[in-house]
């Protein structure tokens, strides 16, 4: 039987910087649930939908093809054969992402493919809903967050790293947004399932909540 992890929280927790090193350390596939995200929202950009759309975005989602791979031990995303994990970390697409993911056939499109994932193989998955929604029989189930503050200065610096031009307040001020956007969203809003263990990462280093996962995942194992 495979052995799943859910690693829920909200933008920029730091779920897929842990969530890799995780990965590494047990060998476990990495899944990025957002980046499936991120790629269909590339798609309706392409397409020049608008976020607001909702029958034009359900519409689109049939013509769409999201695949993963592990490439050198990195996930590579792939839209309708295309390798797009190159294009889909701008913010354009992530506010796109945020505003398309709260519809219906985008969610059903990607569970399923996220489901038929973890029936086969020992993997950690990252998101808002995998430990309630996705995956509710995972093994361990965390929820990883920190404050918007502490959220909003990694992603500052993060930018700054990349050369770009940005504000720490506006970064901080769109981080509470996307908390507000995704904990009251109609279907799958963001929450800590009932049997997840919170870990609040703001005064924590990465090895510090790495060695806690692994600490759970060991106990489950044995």
């Amino acid at each position: 039987m495979a052995f799943n992890i859910a690693l829920d929280g909200p933008a920029g927790a730091g779920k897929s910087t842990i969530a890799k090193r995780v990965a590494k350390e047990l060998s476990y596939i990495y899944v990025d649930t957002g980046a499936m995200y991120r790629a269909m929202a590339l798609f309706f950009l392409r397409e020049g939908i608008a976020p607001e759309n909702e029958a034009a975005i359900s519409a689109a989602c049939q013509k769409i093809a999201v695949t993963l791979s592990n490439e050198k031990g990195e996930q590579q995303v792939f839209l309708n054969g295309e390798n797009v994990n190159g294009l889909i970390r701008t913010e354009e697409v992530g506010k796109m992402a945020a505003a398309t993911s709260i519809y219906n056939k985008v969610r059903e499109k990607l569970t399923q493919l996220q489901r038929e994932m973890a029936r086969t193989a020992d993997l950690i998955m990252d998101g808002r809903d995998i430990g309630t929604c996705v995956l509710p029989e995972a093994q361990v189930k965390i929820y990883l967050t920190a404050s918007v503050e502490i959220r909003g200065k990694r992603r500052f610096l993060e930018l700054q790293e990349k050369g770009v031009t940005c504000s720490l307040e506006k970064i901080c001020e769109d981080i509470r947004l996307r908390d507000e956007q995704d904990m009251n969203r109609e279907i799958s809003p963001l929450r800590q399932a009932e049997d997840a263990v919170l870990i609040d990462s703001s005064l924590m280093s990465i090895e510090e909540v790495v060695n806690e996962i692994l600490t759970l995942v060991e106990e489950k194992l044995e």
